[in-house]
């Protein structure tokens, strides 16, 4: 993880950045929530959210999801990677060159 991404001139802290992808991610239809820390019990600890910049200067972003039971998951990764892309490109001017989601874990409607 970076401490301070430096676009044009402009630096902007990454938490920014996390938060303009969690955001985004949130407000696709079919994500439970986007996960603030990913603790798996064989797993060792790391972020739910990571951004680098690429030799380009694109974001190259890193995100864990729940999701919702019910929703196609190669379209609901797909959704999720076009609205990280159009929300980073609009909020700070850069494209995203590379938006991975990770999808770990489903969540079943109440009954």
């Amino acid at each position: 993880m970076v401490s301070e991404l430096s676009l044009e001139g402009l630096d902007i802290a990454p938490g920014v950045v996390e938060t303009v992808v969690q955001l985004a991610a949130a407000e696709v239809e079919g994500v439970a929530c986007v996960e603030t820390s990913t603790l798996g019990k064989f797993s060792k600890p790391s972020r739910a959210i990571e951004i680098a910049l690429d030799d380009d200067r694109g974001f190259l972003v890193s995100l864990h999801v729940t999701a919702l039971y019910g929703r196609p998951l190669r379209q609901l990764g797909a959704a999720i990677q076009a609205a990280v892309s159009d929300a980073l490109s609009s909020q700070t001017g850069h494209a995203a060159s590379q938006v991975d989601v990770f999808i770990d874990a489903i969540t079943f409607p109440e009954q």
